[in-house]
């Protein structure tokens, strides 16, 4: 089998040595080229290029879930058809690695890499389900182009976290768990006087053509998976029904005062497979095919844990049997 490797130096929690092991086992088994990003969009671009030379089986992501989600945008360029593109295989090289382990891989660079090599020789692999979010036809971000993600996407609060500590990286901090855990606590400081949510949900009704509108939403989370991040090696699920095998699934909340944000915390940090967090102020839809959250104010807005800046409305589309990965 021809593949792609496709490796992010900068990868948190790799080094040069086990990168070169980790290549030196693949190139037993498949007949391997290997590429360095080199920039923010880099793996789009070397994805994008693998799909359309028509050369390479699977392309290899050696990252975070940015990388990751890189690869994922490059290999769908023209489109989810599964038969059309390379496989993805994921080998997690970032601090939290999401998407990987979600898929079962283990988080350790040495015995996802053994894993990888066994399922190849099964020929076991999967197909999953992906998000799409794009510009809102009518609004502002309309000529937005669109753009695939694995596991999330956050509209508001959450996004906002991220793209604090994306600025803390930019100074040099390491992304640790810590790191998000301090720059939660800013976020929700800097928030602490906004009593209404500007964020509203649209989607459609039980009636034909009719719809559905739930306003004055404060927080938005889009899982695509179970769980939707990972404080350590502790999962956290505010969508415990999210799955790769249906469309989409939201979180959001109504009310962000300190009493509320205390109660929904703990209930997500506490949250099962079984049981996410609940109550009065809590919205929770699953498997939601097409819906669009809108906003009387620029709101931060991330896919996969990157800080895509602010928008006012995203239209997100959940697409089943997106993409085939080795697992």
């Amino acid at each position: 089998m021809r593949a792609l490797l496709v490796v992010n130096p900068a990868a948190t929690t790799t080094s040069v040595r086990t990168r070169e092991v980790l290549t030196h086992a693949l190139a037993n088994d498949l007949k391997l080229e290997v590429a360095e990003t080199q920039y923010r969009g880099h793996a789009r671009d070397l994805a994008r290029e693998a799909a359309e030379g028509g050369q390479i089986e699977l392309v290899v992501a050696l990252g975070g879930d940015g990388t990751v989600n890189e690869v994922v945008n490059g290999l769908l360029t023209q489109g989810p058809d599964p038969d059309s593109h390379p496989r993805l295989a994921v080998v997690p090289g970032g601090s939290t690695n999401v998407f990987a382990r979600a898929l079962g891989l283990p988080n350790d660079v040495v015995e996802a890499t053994g894993a990888l090599l066994d399922a190849l020789r099964d020929r076991s692999e999967r197909t999953v389900g992906l998000g799409l979010a794009s510009g809102t036809p009518g609004t502002e971000d309309e000529g937005i182009p669109e753009r695939w993600f694995t596991f999330c996407a956050g509209f508001g609060f959450d996004a906002g976290v991220v793209g604090r500590v994306e600025q803390q990286r930019e100074r040099g901090k390491r992304s640790t768990h810590a790191l998000y855990l301090r720059q939660f606590v800013r976020q929700f400081l800097g928030e602490t006087n906004r009593r209404h949510g500007t964020i509203t949900l649209e989607r459609p009704g039980e009636a034909e053509g009719s719809t559905e509108v739930t306003e004055d939403l404060v927080m938005s989370i889009i899982c695509n998976t179970a769980p939707w991040t990972y404080l350590g090696n502790r999962p956290v699920y505010p969508s415990p029904e999210a799955s790769f095998d249906a469309a989409l699934d939201l979180f959001a909340l109504s009310k962000f005062s300190a009493p509320a944000v205390t109660r929904y915390a703990t209930q997500l940090l506490t949250s099962t497979p079984d049981r996410g967090p609940h109550g009065k102020h809590v919205v929770s839809l699953h498997d939601q095919t097409d819906f669009t959250l809108h906003s009387q104010a620029p709101l931060p807005f991330q896919m996969d844990g990157d800080h895509l800046g602010l928008r006012t409305s995203v239209t997100f589309t959940g697409v089943r049997r997106a993409l085939r990965v080795i697992v």
